[in-house]
């Protein structure tokens, strides 16, 4: 068996491990029915919540109503539960009216009605209701500015928070007295339900101080009405022990660690042993590439801290700080980093891909790469470092075809990477 064909049975089984099908049925038996003459709306967003939807429609016998956003492309067909596509991950207008109308549903419920929440990676973006005062447009702009500037989803999701109408707790507090049951598919370092989407459904540690220093260090520049009403604490968000949540209760039912413990035990199935580095990894893109390239090496000169055959497993979000103009997301800038690094080291390959599909501004998932990548692409006057200064690493990768493209995977439990060594 190939390394190539290995690889990508690793990613497979990381996916299969996160697919809503296999995660949601057993999290709805801590779904209460609606009390007498309640009702059960369905509410969600996120690039899995279309699929998440399908199945609360296949698992509920009873009635059941709502709405769910997702990323253009990454739709399910739904018979009671309305499916919208909107941008991601810069806000559109189809992803604001889809918002305004979740709100909508869940204002003025009784303590007899019940809220579902479908909660994945990509909500943020594709609940895009800016509070009073802030308007799209301007979301729009910050939102590109921080993904530009190589900030975390973290510091994102702070500054977005304080600029919603819906996120950050905003969402459950509109439904109370309500009960809101939330499940949820993690995409973020940690499993935070505070960052995972922005939190519409949980409280908020972050403050609007926070948000406005981020800003700051960032070089970003708002309106003075929106840094006033920060400095003010205006737009501050329900925090831990607001009354209007305690109604509402959290799942977590994916997560980055489950799909590489599933990668592990495949691997282990195809012989070769599995190191789980951790499902958190951060850092710019290139330099954490470095960073598992010099791993991977150690592996295969001194077998540690594997012996080969092995595979160094990885999760986590990197962050691409923009310079050119170049396409790509972060898991290509990151294995353009890596095949620099390794210099054609025998017997290390890699897959690095998000695992809803889309790696950053392109069609692809992510890439590969081989003790042949740079030799390669030297024979067809592809320059890795002139491509990684421009921040084009999918042209890159698309001049040699090692790009990996599965188009939406419906589930997003964030970033996947795997460095094989010893296997040719």
């Amino acid at each position: 068996m190939s390394a190539r064909t290995i690889l990508r049975r690793l990613f497979d089984a990381a996916i299969a491990a996160a697919d809503p099908a296999l995660c949601v049925p057993p999290a709805l038996a801590e779904l209460t029915p609606p009390g007498p003459g309640g009702r059960l709306i369905v509410i969600g967003a996120g690039k899995a919540s279309a699929a998440m939807a399908r199945v609360v429609e296949d698992a509920w016998a009873g009635p059941l109503e709502g709405l769910v956003v997702t990323r253009y492309g990454h739709g399910v067909p739904c018979d009671r539960i309305e499916i919208v596509e909107a941008a991601h991950p810069v806000p559109d207008a189809a992803g604001e009216q889809a918002a305004a109308r979740i709100l909508a549903m869940v204002s003025k419920l009784s303590p007899a009605d019940r809220v579902l929440a479908l909660i994945s990676g990509g909500g943020s973006a594709l609940l895009a209701a800016p509070a009073a005062g802030v308007s799209l447009a301007e979301k729009r702009a910050l939102t590109s500015a921080l993904l530009k500037c190589g900030a975390s989803i973290g510091e994102i999701n702070c500054v977005r928070k304080h600029l919603s109408a819906i996120k950050g707790g905003r969402l459950a507090a509109a439904a109370w007295p309500a009960p809101v049951l939330t499940l949820a598919i993690s995409d973020v370092p940690g499993d935070d339900p505070a960052v995972i989407a922005s939190g519409p459904t949980v409280p908020d540690p972050t403050t609007c101080a926070e948000a406005l220093r981020l800003l700051d260090f960032y070089g970003i520049a708002v309106t003075e009405s929106i840094r006033a009403r920060l400095a003010s604490g205006e737009l501050e968000t329900p925090k831990p022990g607001e009354p209007r949540l305690a109604a509402s209760s959290y799942r977590l039912i994916a997560s980055p660690r489950q799909m590489l413990e599933a990668a592990a035990v495949e691997a282990r199935r195809l012989g070769i042993e599995p190191l789980i580095l951790g499902d958190a990894l951060e850092g710019e893109a290139r330099e954490v590439g470095k960073v598992l390239a010099g791993m991977a090496r150690s592996c295969g000169a001194h077998g540690f801290p594997a012996k080969k055959p092995c595979v160094l497993l990885s999760g986590g979000e990197t962050t691409v700080t923009v310079r050119g103009q170049g396409g790509g997301g972060r898991n290509t800038e990151l294995l353009l980093g890596a095949a620099m690094a390794l210099g054609g080291a025998p017997g290390i390959h890699a897959l690095a891909a998000d695992t809803d599909g889309i790696d950053g501004s392109e069609d692809n998932a992510g890439a590969f790469i081989g003790p042949e990548t740079l030799s390669r692409a030297r024979q067809l006057g592809l320059d890795a470092a002139a491509y990684l200064v421009k921040n084009d690493a999918f042209g890159f990768f698309a001049g040699l075809d090692d790009l990996l493209v599965t188009g939406p995977t419906r589930t997003n439990v964030n970033d996947f990477r795997a460095f094989l060594v010893g296997v040719e």
